[in-house]
């Protein structure tokens, strides 16, 4: 007869085998000699003790050993006496011949991740940026320049770590290293009509990324429905989820640009009667972000006052995101939501200077709203990252305080970062239109939304599949053309996916080398698909 073989995970303070009452399962072709079983697995069980009366004294009640096959009866009793070591060094040889014990197969019955998880574990970044490095390619996907910052923010930052001021190597104040705070409240308060408390109104984070992060866990509560119009940056999504809100979509809608003109971004708009009815009493916020990021809009303020009122008549918070706040051409203006009438004491304003000063790898961004609200975000942010890295705060600091002595003026670097990402974008404009893609001309940000559909014969559409075909299209295109961009369609919600899935997004924010190299992929590509 045979059996199952017994496994056992002994805790590592017990200096003797596992004993059983009972002998082990027998079952069909089992081996038994006298007081002993083996099986087929490499495990012998020998029975100690003597009577099987549940009323014996308990050391005179027999007891199954079970110990590897081939170990002598000699080096079972030293397996008893010699304590942990030993006996693991036998059990792991026994292991090395295809056996687990018992802990190694455990699994628990119930669902280990959080129910905040579920469906939010996908990121296109992850599986995109993957692809980038497998394959050689000029990279238009992720969005960062591969440039260097200023030399004046570099130079600070070198200073911050090589000077005499050791204490810039440790921990600072918890919601903003005092130095940015001071000059971020001077900034904006400026910039917002208001005066501001450094230590109440100004908040520095691990870059937008968890000051978003930090308003969604502050401020959303479960049943709470958030607004978040379309396209939008991918994390909105799931950190509402995360917080247990319900997202309301709305999309921009394009219109047909003037004949014989480029669609502009300015040519995506909310219509106001399906904004108006996206509010209710459940509605908790708001997400903008303008610039825009995929598309490059920049809002008008009459777009934005449509948003302020509705958010003052609901009662409504606004999380503004202005990331890209300084890269808006063509002389458009950036309007800032919490200058509007009625809008600041309900408006959490969210910065980067990573995108502000180019420096995406430092992560520091900040937050600027009422007390209100951001001591909310402060406990969110204090159970959490605490506190981000003393030095690049430092540098920003100094940065800012470059700028504001230079605000306004043509030599700020606000101003000249605008003028250069200005002719970038106009550049790959002229490329994409010039291979027969059709681009969509961004008002603000560094990335440029292009109409792919004249390309469907290289990609045909697959009937039956339910990846959208611009993420096949952008997939394809990095694996055959070297060239990566993001599908559009990774911005939109589930059921909008398909609906804007003729469009991918490229970044413009990089060398000149690298937008030329673009550049020839397309012209190449394009007389491919001339012929001879």
């Amino acid at each position: 007869m045979a059996f199952g073989p017994v496994r056992f995970s002994p805790p590592e303070c017990c200096s003797s085998a596992p004993t059983f009452p009972q002998p082990p399962r027998l079952l069909p072709g089992s081996q038994r000699s006298g007081r002993s079983l083996s099986d087929a697995q490499g495990w012998r069980h020998v029975c100690q003790g003597t009577g099987a009366g549940l009323l014996q004294p308990k050391a005179d009640r027999p007891r199954w050993v079970s110990v590897p096959v081939g170990v002598s009866s000699r080096s079972r009793g030293m397996l008893r006496r010699a304590g942990p070591s030993l006996r693991h060094v036998l059990l792991e040889r026994a292991n090395s011949a295809g056996h687990s014990l018992r802990f190694s197969k455990a699994k628990m019955s119930r669902p280990v991740q959080a129910r905040r998880l579920e469906g939010v574990d996908k990121n296109i970044w992850v599986e995109f940026v993957k692809l980038a490095t497998t394959h050689a390619t000029v990279n238009l996907g992720q969005g960062f320049p591969d440039f260097p910052p200023p030399d004046f923010l570099r130079e600070a930052f070198v200073r911050a770590v090589s000077g005499e001021n050791h204490m810039l190597h440790q921990y600072t104040r918890a919601f903003g290293h005092p130095p940015l705070v001071k000059i971020l409240a001077q900034f904006f308060g400026k910039l917002l009509g208001q005066e501001l408390d450094p230590l109440t109104n100004v908040m520095v984070t691990v870059g937008a990324y968890q000051a978003l992060f930090c308003c969604f866990q502050a401020l959303v509560d479960e049943g709470d429905e958030v607004i978040i119009i379309e396209p939008f940056f991918d994390c909105y999504e799931p950190m509402v989820k995360m917080a247990g809100g319900t997202p309301m979509f709305i999309p921009l809608r394009p219109k047909a640009p003037k004949a014989g003109q480029l669609m502009s971004s300015a040519d995506w708009q909310l219509d106001p009667a399906e904004l108006a009815s996206k509010f209710s009493k459940r509605t908790k916020a708001v997400v903008l972000n303008s610039p825009n990021n995929p598309l490059g809009k920049v809002f008008s303020r009459g777009e934005l006052e449509l948003i302020a009122d509705l958010c003052v008549k609901h009662d409504a918070l606004c999380i503004s995101d202005e990331v890209y706040e300084w890269l808006v051409y063509d002389g458009k203006e950036h309007v800032r939501i919490a200058s509007l009438p009625g809008m600041w004491d309900r408006t959490v304003s969210i910065g980067s200077a990573g995108k502000t000063f180019s420096a995406t790898g430092w992560k520091v961004g900040w937050t600027v709203g009422p007390t209100r609200l951001l001591q909310h975000l402060r406990t969110v942010h204090q159970n959490s990252v605490y506190h981000c890295a003393t030095a690049a705060q430092e540098a920003v600091a100094q940065g800012f305080q470059r700028e504001l002595e230079r605000l306004g003026q043509a030599d700020s670097y606000f101003a000249h970062l605008a003028r250069e990402l200005q002719g970038k974008r106009d550049r790959l404009v002229q490329s994409l239109d010039a291979a027969g893609m059709k681009p969509i001309v961004p008002e603000g940000t560094y990335f440029l939304v292009a109409d792919i559909s004249a390309f469907a014969s290289d990609v045909p559409n697959t009937t039956g599949s339910d990846e959208p075909y611009d993420s096949r299209f952008a997939k394809w295109m990095v694996k055959n053309k070297g060239l990566a961009a993001i599908p559009l369609s990774a911005f939109y919600s589930g059921p909008h996916k398909n609906d804007y899935s003729r469009f991918i997004r490229f970044c413009f924010a990089k060398e000149d080398a690298t937008l030329k190299a673009a550049n020839d992929i397309l012209q190449k590509w394009k007389r491919e698909k001339a012929g001879p």
